[in-house]
């Protein structure tokens, strides 16, 4: 029967369930496809100067944000957010606005160190109060966030004083006089108790107080740069410093443990602030650089997760409470505004979400698997892992590097031992081996035991060594006891004969250069004798 030929035998191209699998390459994580659904725009200060300070009321039910361009505090409302009346607090620079927890004030310091309140939704009415107490820049004004606390104040600036304020009255419950050796430009309340709060200066400190104690901090340790930054996590037992290029997280219940520090900014981080992921509600450390960069990072996981590039410098970043608008400042007067698009259409399919008539087929973090006894990985853990500070740590012995004479002689081998050490030509190699040859009983033997070849090298290492004062005693001992027992063997080389008559000479020499220093030493001898007396 004849073969089929309208078909191949082979077919043109395999099937695809053959072919390999492979991922996608432009799929991106969870993390990174959240960040990225940001709109991106720009709001019109009207300023070149700088946007040192930026933040957002924690009680409105839009975002309303707060920012210091020069003299004046620029307020924005709603979604997308549009221009207020502005704030004017004074003809100079402000800094450090803080919104009350309930949203209604707002207070803001000065270059003269004047701090002032004002109502939110009359911005244009002047101040309500105004707190004096600082000679210089105040940097730092916090209101506290945990309790409900709505008539204290948190002030603090570069003539290194920290006050807290009674509103009301205009007067400070107290004030401590030099709380830094340098600056104050950081601080922050306790989310967790309303008495707790945090300063960082450019000595590289950082200090917990409790305005019930008031004084003395109840925590200090060091930075080790600038402090430029400080913010409470939500739990408030977790403290995060911006510092240098750095960030570092500190466990303040544990007595201001460094937890974690990250180098991921090229040039100085700036500000600090917390951001909330609206998808699944965890929070994010947000940090800005004046790199240019805004860095996302998981400090449950502790690693970056994304980072978003600006075209000019930071000084400044803040979140809204509900996660849809970011906002960062820069050194040139802009505010640069990310708002979360709004998901038209969003349904579940068998485990793929659809947003805006695009399927999103970024699958959820796989779990990692639990580690058991029987796998090498069990036993491996934890060997890449650097010490933390305040960790014992034990170091692993060094491995010893063991020459090969030693080798020899664990094994026994006496005569190789000391050929491999003439062989090295190091004396004082030479020396140990036959120091322990002779703690051994086994020099002699090894003497008698030599060829020609290996008693030339021990000829030779003796018209070299023997006649140093370090270990003339040795040598010299040992030069008689081969001419004792190998006699016959030099008489019968001319080669040896030489290395003979070179030692026999150096020795010589030896005896000559001694009874020269016994008639030097008779000669000095009665000279200090009459010194002496």
């Amino acid at each position: 029967m004849a073969a089929d030929t309208s078909k191949p035998l082979f077919p043109a191209a395999p099937h695809t369930s053959l072919l390999p699998s492979h991922g996608n390459p432009n799929r991106v994580s969870p993390e990174a496809s959240y960040w990225r659904n940001f709109r991106s725009s720009e709001l019109v200060t009207g300023s070149n100067y700088p946007v040192t300070h930026l933040t957002f009321s924690p009680a409105h039910a839009k975002p309303t944000l707060a920012a210091v361009c020069f003299s004046t505090v620029q307020l924005f409302t709603g979604d997308p957010l549009a221009p207020r009346p502005k704030i004017s607090v004074t003809k100079d620079f402000v800094y450090s606005p803080s919104f009350r927890s309930d949203g209604a004030l707002l207070a803001a310091g000065d270059i003269k160190g004047v701090v002032r309140v004002f109502r939110v939704d009359k911005p244009t009415s002047g101040p309500l109060r105004t707190l004096r107490a600082h000679s210089a820049e105040t940097r730092v004004v916090r209101y506290p966030v945990a309790g409900g606390d709505k008539i204290h104040l948190i002030t603090a600036g570069d003539d290194a004083l920290l006050a807290y304020w009674d509103v009301p009255s205009e007067t400070p419950v107290f004030t401590i006089p030099a709380a830094h050796r340098d600056y104050i430009r950081a601080g922050a309340p306790s989310p967790a108790d309303h008495n707790l709060f945090v300063t960082g200066s450019y000595d590289h400190s950082v200090k917990l107080w409790d305005a019930r104690t008031g004084k003395a901090p109840s925590l200090s340790f060091s930075n080790g740069a600038p402090v430029e930054s400080v913010l409470f996590l939500p739990s408030g037992g977790l403290l995060a410093t911006a510092g240098g290029n750095m960030v570092k997280i500190w466990d303040v219940i544990g007595g201001g443990r460094l937890v974690h520090s990250v180098e991921s900014h090229v040039k100085t981080v700036m500000a600090l602030a917390l951001g909330k992921m609206g998808t699944t509600g965890e929070t994010r450390l947000l940090s800005a650089g004046s790199d240019g960069y805004v860095k996302s990072f998981d400090y449950g996981e502790l690693k970056i997760t994304h980072s978003m590039r600006y075209p000019k410098q930071l000084l400044s970043v803040a979140c809204s409470p509900c996660g849809t608008v970011l906002v960062a400042g820069s050194s040139k007067g802009d505010i640069f505004v990310r708002r979360r698009k709004k998901a038209t259409e969003e349904e579940e399919q068998g485990g793929r979400k659809v947003v805006s008539g695009v399927f999103d087929w970024t699958s959820p973090k796989p779990e990692k698997q639990a580690l058991k006894p029987s796998y090498y990985r069990y036993f491996s853990r934890g060997q890449n892992e650097k010490p933390k500070q305040g960790d014992f740590v034990i170091e692993r012995p060094k491995k010893v590097k063991i020459a090969e004479h030693d080798k020899l002689l664990r094994k026994f081998r006496h005569k190789d031992a000391l050929v491999s050490a003439l062989a090295k030509n190091n004396p004082r190699s030479v020396v140990a081996v036959m120091e322990e040859l002779v703690a051994r009983r086994k020099l002699v033997r090894c003497i008698g035991n030599l060829d020609v070849d290996e008693l030339g090298f021990l000829l030779e290492f003796l018209h070299r060594n023997a006649t140093l004062p370090r270990y003339a005693r040795l040598l010299l001992g040992v030069a008689n006891k081969v001419l004792e027992m190998r006699v016959e063997d030099i008489r019968s080389d001319g080669k040896l004969r030489g290395y003979i008559r070179n030692l026999k000479r150096m020795v010589v020499e030896e005896i000559q250069i001694q009874h020269t220093l016994q008639g030097i030493q008779g000669m000095i001898s009665p000279m200090l004798a009459l010194a002496s007396r």
